[in-house]
């Protein structure tokens, strides 16, 4: 596959809690450069991406990160103070617990709850699926199906590891059809990210990619 047409499934990725604005405009400028998807962002960065990049490149950013064990209300205030600030695509992370303790109403309600506050803006949902059983990452394929979200996404890149070839296949297999994927996390070559898009993924979180084509050392998320 050719890297450009790889870069084109890239969220440019910076979230690290030291991230400064210089270095958040670097991933600006990258994505500018590149042609990526997207860059994603912590929150209290939206809205001077936002106006950095006028529009050329969608802001992506992270809700609920990246324990996912905020109040339902937290997590929709967050989302519609990214959403106000020019963020058009939010990644949201689950409550973990909920699902381990399989009060599935409510991790469903929680991201409708969110996506109505997104609208027609891109939602994707974190299950961290590190942290997770076969059997729940099945549950939450049907869980974000149903609610209405438009990706599920493997991982926030902050707990015990990353995407898999293996949960990609699972998503592909249990999701619906109008359900996209997003592996993020540990991706660390070309290969690798040519190998989760012919596995069915839509996008990949990661910022390796970009410093993989531009020749540097492509280490971090």
């Amino acid at each position: 596959m050719d890297k450009n047409e790889i870069l084109k499934h890239v969220d440019h990725t910076l979230l690290l809690q030291p991230s400064t604005w210089d270095e958040i405009r670097q991933i600006c400028d990258d994505a500018l450069k590149y042609r990526t998807a997207s860059v994603c962002i912590p929150p209290c960065y939206v809205k001077q991406a936002f106006d950095y990049l006028k529009g050329e490149i969608p802001v992506c950013t992270v809700i609920g990160f990246p324990n996912g064990n905020m109040t339902t209300k937290t997590k929709e205030f967050e989302t519609k103070d990214a959403i106000e600030n020019g963020a058009s695509e939010i990644d949201m992370v689950i409550n973990i617990g909920w699902l381990r303790d399989k009060k599935y109403d409510l991790v469903e309600e929680e991201i409708r709850t969110l996506k109505a506050a997104c609208g027609e803006r891109i939602l994707k949902v974190i299950i961290e699926t590190c942290l997770l059983t076969d059997e729940e990452k099945k549950k939450m394929c049907r869980i974000v199906t149903d609610a209405g979200a438009d990706y599920i996404k493997t991982s926030t890149g902050f707990s015990s590891g990353g995407a898999t070839f293996d949960d990609i296949r699972l998503f592909a297999e249990h999701i619906g059809p109008k359900v996209k994927i997003k592996a993020a996390g540990g991706i660390s070559s070309m290969e690798d990210a040519e190998k989760f898009l012919s596995l069915g993924a839509d996008r990949l979180g990661t910022s390796r990619i970009v410093k993989i084509v531009k020749g540097e050392e492509g280490a971090g998320y």
